[in-house]
């Protein structure tokens, strides 16, 4: 099979997504298919059918180690919450550094960092307070590259830490701890004292000084300050943490403590704690309208094998000793859902609908029961996991309310393979591969577009009509999706309360958590956020965030028309351009055009020449001069020389930029990004000339567009200072879906 086959191939973006992404040194789609499933023919067959996928890292990692990378199957971590010494953050510090460089993700607690004001026992006197470290974990962060991304992070800080309203304001400051994901840990206490506009008491014990500071916060007040940075900024999110502590399946072990959630907040994990994901697509399970329950156990337990066997095999590779030891005593996996929304609107139930609830309850009773059911068995067959206490996990709430009466007696017999089994992510990656909603979210719109540059090149936009949407108005004979019936329900039109009673009622039957950003328009009014919060929190969600239309981190999918990028004169034109055959390299003639660009990168100055075919615009030589202080004179002439080379050849321009943009990031351009802001798009030389490139081949094909080539080059205009590049292609990073996200290369943390 190809992957054309597989996606469809009217599906360029997820062709480009698994090509970029998932597939290996330009193996076959099958090779791939034996690569990721390790030869398990029914994981095989549930990727084939798409009705399951696993984990970003797992589809693009497993197997790798094989050839000698350094490369982990798991998405997140969770570190050890810092202790309040130098010595620990910074160790916290150089464990995030290390598992970023493995390809996982991080989330770190500072709530035992003292507040700001705090007694130390050296030359400052005082602290500068808890918060003052987010800069130093984003930092690191930044610096670490992971093939092209960069490490996710998620910053939390308890609602009892009197630092929570610095904390709080971190992410209305544009330029501070931009690599970072945050959210406030808050009890069922605050929450009421929020409600009942009561004085909250937070309080800190520094036992090395024999310090207290105790703050009398106003809870409301504060709590309206936070509902406003959300609508505006669209962080800090909220954990309900008595509601995560309670509701799993080890909420009965009197010493098992959560130190954290993942970069999306799906996963609380303990200290150390790792997770591997996986994703069932719901709308594949349905067949003439009608939901497939046998097909859909049978999936279940398929896929709770399929991820202990991949945690089985990754034990080895995870960066830190604290995390092997931490997995193998808990054994932890997520496995999840995506395209919920197709799924309703397959079956012609309306998002949000009391009858979306009722199917719902008995789907996600189905999966938790079926999940925990196989967890038994595995048990049965390998054992528990090292710190199962059969008891107390049977007298878990959650349990008891999500297992039928043959689950629970083998439990009783055999107790549990895993601590932790069931989780919603955002599945943003893998859902746009295969054009369906992701997690449980509502479908963004009925038509968007959506830009993407590092996938093709160049800027791109596609025009997409989401496959349930396009199938239902075929069947139909609808010519506008403005004639689209009530039940295609969108995150523009969906009341905020049908979208978290939607999360309230999977959440009873996930053991861990659901990664959740309640979408709003632009007009959405400010004070409405309070209710958001409070509602989310009376009906048992464990976390949410908002994202306000407008806002300023804006989001990488947009309902507005954009002009095309190209005419179909320019189209024509670049048809009917005289190629070049491959192996013979052609001469420079003298009648070229040249253009002229000068860098800046990490260690300083580089000028950037292009030469090109004045009839065609093909690129023809490229010369590479650094300034006074622009790095390795020598490495820059061999650079130019081999571009010149292959452009001569006919390798397209976009061919070559792919191979410059794919050079990863450089630490002296990464400081100089976060500290002089003056840098050129991209993360290191090469990517910056390819950038360079691209812009100078585009002003000549606009040239040959109109004939004007003894025009001046249009002058350009004062640099625009990027707050949150991309590290693929230096774009402004924007919020999506819990996440940081690019509009320009589609680039996410979170996959």
């Amino acid at each position: 099979m190809e992957v054309e086959q597989w996606l469809g191939e009217d599906n360029q973006l997820g062709i480009d997504i698994w090509n970029k992404k998932y597939c290996y040194n330009g193996e076959t789609f099958d090779h791939w298919l034996d690569r990721v499933s390790n030869y398990n023919e029914d994981v095989k067959r549930m990727i084939v059918e798409k009705k399951f996928l696993f984990g970003g890292r797992i589809l693009a990692n497993r197997g790798l180690n094989k050839t000698g990378l350094k490369v982990t199957y798991s998405n997140c971590y969770v570190i050890a919450p810092p202790e309040d010494s130098i010595e620990s953050i910074f160790e916290c510090a150089s464990k995030a550094a290390r598992t970023f460089s493995y390809g996982g993700g991080v989330g770190i607690d500072i709530s035992k960092l003292a507040p700001r004001g705090a007694k130390i026992n050296n030359t400052a006197s005082n602290t500068s307070g808890a918060v003052s470290f987010t800069d130093l974990f984003s930092m690191v962060t930044g610096l670490i590259g992971q093939h092209g991304r960069r490490g996710a992070l998620m910053l939390t800080m308890s609602c009892d830490h009197p630092d929570l309203e610095e904390f709080m304001s971190v992410k209305t400051d544009l330029d501070r701890v931009t690599k970072a994901n945050m959210s406030i840990r808050v009890s069922d206490k605050f929450m009421e004292c929020v409600e009942n506009k009561d004085t909250f008491v937070q309080t800190f014990v520094r036992p090395e000084t024999n310090d207290t500071i105790v703050k009398n916060l106003d809870a409301a007040e504060f709590f309206k300050k936070l509902c406003y940075a959300n609508w505006d900024f669209g962080e800090p999110g909220c954990l309900f943490w008595d509601r995560i502590s309670s509701w799993n399946l080890l909420s009965e072990f009197p010493d098992y403590e959560y130190a954290g959630t993942n970069p999306c907040a799906e996963e609380p994990l303990p200290a150390g704690g790792s997770c591997l994901l996986g994703s069932l697509n719901l709308s594949e399970f349905v067949h003439d309208g009608k939901f497939n329950e046998d097909e859909f156990r049978e999936a279940v337990a398929i896929c709770v094998r399929a991820l202990n066997d991949v945690l089985e095999e990754g034990l080895p590779l995870h960066p830190l000793q604290e995390q092997r030891e931490s997995v193998n005593n808990w054994k932890q996996i997520g496995l999840g859902i995506m395209g919920l929304a197709d799924m309703l609107i397959k079956m012609e139930i309306t998002y949000g609908s009391s009858e979306a609830m009722d199917f719902c309850h008995k789907l996600g009773f189905i999966m938790a029961d079926t999940a925990i059911r196989e967890s038994a068995i595995l048990a049965k067959e390998k054992g528990m996991f090292p710190k199962c206490v059969i008891d107390q996990i049977m007298a878990s709430p959650y349990f008891i309310e999500n297992t039928s009466d043959e689950t629970r007696e083998l439990v009783r017999q055999y107790g549990l393979r895993n601590s932790q089994l069931l989780t919603i992510a955002p599945t943003g990656t893998l859902s746009t591969m295969l054009g369906i909603s992701g997690g449980i979210e509502p479908i963004f719109a009925t038509h968007f577009e959506r830009r993407t540059t590092s996938l093709s090149d160049h800027d791109q936009f596609y025009k997409v009509y989401p496959p349930v949407v396009k199938d239902y108005m075929d069947k139909h004979g609808l010519k506008d999706d403005t004639d689209l019936p009530p039940f295609f329900v969108t995150a523009q039109n969906l009341d905020y309360k049908q979208r978290l009673v939607q999360q309230g009622t999977w959440q009873m039957h996930i053991d861990a958590s659901i990664s959740s950003t309640v979408n709003l328009p632009e007009e959405f009014p400010e004070e409405n956020v309070y209710d958001i919060y409070m509602y989310a929190w009376k009906i048992g969600c464990k976390g949410v965030t908002v994202f306000r239309d407008g806002c300023k981190r804006l989001g990488i999918l947009t309902t507005k028309e954009k002009k095309e990028v190209e005419s179909k004169k320019k189209e024509e034109a670049i048809e009917s351009a005289t190629s070049t055959q491959r192996g013979i390299v052609r001469n420079v003639a003298d009648n070229v055009i040249g253009k002229k660009r000068k860098l800046m990168t990490g260690c300083g100055s580089l000028h950037c020449t292009a030469f090109f075919d004045p009839v065609t615009g093909d690129l023809m030589e490229v010369y590479l001069n650094k300034g006074s202080t622009g790095g390795c004179n020598n490495f820059m002439i061999g650079l130019s020389r081999m571009i010149s080379l292959a452009a001569r050849s006919g390798c397209d321009i976009n061919a070559v930029v792919d191979q410059l943009k794919s050079c990863g990031s450089c630490p002296s351009y990464t400081v100089r990004t976060f500290t002089k802001k003056d840098t050129s798009k991209g993360s290191c030389c090469p990517m910056a000339v390819g950038w360079a490139l691209i812009d100078m081949h585009d002003e000549m094909m606009r040239q040959v567009k109109s004939s004007n080539l003894i025009a001046p080059p249009k002058e350009i205009g004062p640099k625009k200072i990027v707050i949150n590049p991309c590290p693929k292609c230096g774009d402004e990073l924007t919020f999506q879906g819990g996440c940081n996200v690019c509009r320009s290369c589609g680039w996410t943390k979170c996959e």
